[in-house]
């Protein structure tokens, strides 16, 4: 299961060069939708510096057509060279069990590298990983380096077929959506946005609506960093560093277990992104532009 995950965590449908990156992944995409907007709404305005505590309105995007959740991309603002890593916290609700006989599903090497390189970042965390690193959860969520965006609480399908993924309902998956926030209030994170990013990536029409009433913007990427699995980080940081464009995302992961070369990549992608003159942001920030 642990490998259909993060597989599809990276490779996940819904952008337009979805088959390509999910190629580069070595998986399948799944179908996405054409039908999300993506113009950002009237009401968003670039973020402001980071401050304690959660960001008043953090901007989100219209509502596509029918009321579709709106998906988000890459900044349309493509000259300013800012950059948005994002990391996720992927842990399923049935693996328990594993992490009670060691498996780490948390990374605490990659968040402190981030607060050391001060590389800003938005943490797309389930529910269920926040429950069973509780203390992780609040540290993040209480940093004002970092946001935490919802990324479900089970890891489950929005749709299916999703790289052999457990698919939810609509009443499931919206309530799925909600039991994840209420996990970061629980575990006592404050820095917390309206952002989803679907388990596997994967979304159609269907999978839009359902959250539509969450009041979220999808995140998808325009980068795969390639790290889930991955043996060597020059690799994956090369990767990285060749797709990167002004205001891409990168989709990376938060999971020791799964993705153990992520820590050693960023310590290479960030100082070469500043070399050539990039600014690290939050979604949050790319949203807002």
């Amino acid at each position: 299961m642990l490998g259909a995950v993060l597989a599809g965590c990276g490779g996940g449908a819904g952008a337009p060069d979805a088959g390509r990156e999910a190629a580069r992944m070595g998986t399948p995409a799944a179908p996405g939708s054409a039908s999300a907007s993506t113009s950002p709404s009237a009401s968003g305005s670039p973020a402001a510096a980071p401050q304690a505590g959660a960001p008043a309105k953090p901007p989100t995007m219209a509502p596509g057509p029918n009321g579709l959740t709106p998906v988000f991309e890459r900044a349309k603002q493509q000259t300013d060279k800012t950059v948005a890593l994002t990391f996720d916290a992927d842990m399923t609700s049935d693996q328990g069990p594993r992490a009670e006989g060691g498996e780490h599903f948390d990374n605490p090497a990659l968040i402190s590298t981030l607060r050391t390189l001060k590389v800003p970042s938005t943490i797309f965390m389930t529910g269920r990983w926040a429950e069973e690193y509780p203390d992780q959860a609040k540290s993040i969520g209480t940093d004002p380096n970092f946001e935490i965006a919802n990324h479900s609480y089970s890891h489950h399908a929005f749709t299916s077929p999703c790289y052999g993924l457990p698919a939810l309902d609509a009443a499931a998956a919206r309530a799925d959506v909600d039991r994840a926030f209420a996990a970061f209030r629980q575990a006592g994170a404050v820095n917390t946005v309206p952002y989803f990013r679907f388990p596997g990536g994967c979304y159609d029409d269907q999978a839009l609506r359902a959250v539509s009433t969450a009041k979220v913007t999808a995140v998808q990427w325009d980068v795969v960093s390639g790290d889930a699995f991955a043996k060597d980080p020059v690799a994956v940081a090369e990767q990285v560093l060749s797709g990167v464009k002004p205001g891409s995302v990168v989709v990376m992961h938060c999971t020791r277990s799964a993705a153990p070369v992520t820590e050693e990549a960023v310590q290479r992608i960030v100082p070469e992104l500043r070399k050539r003159g990039y600014r690290f942001v939050k979604v949050s920030e790319l949203i807002g532009k």
